[in-house]
C-alpha cells in the first residue's frame, strides 16, 4: 500500500511540476555548479579521450564513435576560457541532443538531479562575457549557484577558419 501511496503522489508532483519547473541535471567544473535540462541528456560515460580533429577550437577535444554516431566532445572548462581539462579516470562526459545533433561536454563530474521552479531562474548578470554568453540563467538551488548552460551557444563557433 505505500508503494501505491509515493507511485501516487510522485505522479501528482509530476504532473504538476511540469508546468512550472524544471528537472536539471546538475555537473561541476571546479566549484562551480552548472545544469541542464534533463530531457536533453542521452547518456553519462566516462572519459575515455577522444580523436583529435584538424581546424578546431581548443576547447573542441575532438569526436567518439558513440554506436555508430560520431559525437563532438566539448571541454566546458575550456569553453568557458579557463584552460584545457586535464582528464582523469573520474572526469565523464554528458552526451547531449541539442536539436538533431549529438554533443558531449567533458565535465569534472555529474552531482544531482535538481527540479527547480522556472520562476526561481533569473537572468545572468552583466560582468563576465563569457559567462553570459554561454548560460541561459542562473538558479539557486539548497544556497547552491547554478549556471543554467545555454547547450546552442556552447557548440557555436567550434570550427576556425583555417
Amino acid at each position: 500500500m505505500e508503494a501505491l501511496g509515493l507511485r501516487d503522489e510522485y505522479s501528482d508532483t509530476t504532473a504538476g511540476a511540469s508546468h512550472n519547473s524544471l528537472q536539471l541535471i546538475a555537473f561541476s567544473i571546479d566549484e562551480q555548479i552548472y545544469g541542464v535540462e534533463i530531457t536533453t541528456v542521452r547518456e553519462i560515460r566516462a572519459w575515455n579521450g577522444a580523436t583529435p580533429l584538424p581546424n578546431t577550437r581548443e576547447y573542441v577535444r575532438g569526436v567518439i564513435n558513440l554506436r555508430g554516431t560520431i559525437v563532438p566532445i566539448f571541454d566546458l572548462r575550456a569553453r568557458f576560457g579557463d584552460g584545457q581539462t586535464n582528464p582523469t579516470k573520474n572526469h565523464v562526459v554528458v552526451v547531449m541532443s541539442v536539436g538533431e545533433k549529438w554533443i558531449g561536454i567533458l565535465v569534472d563530474a555529474v552531482s544531482d538531479i535538481l527540479t527547480v521552479s522556472k520562476d526561481d531562474i533569473h537572468a545572468v548578470p552583466e560582468g563576465n562575457s563569457g559567462d553570459t554568453e554561454l548560460l541561459n540563467g542562473i538558479v539557486t538551488h539548497d544556497s547552491r549557484m547554478v549556471g543554467l548552460i545555454d547547450l546552442a551557444a556552447v557548440v557555436s563557433g567550434a570550427k576556425t577558419d583555417a
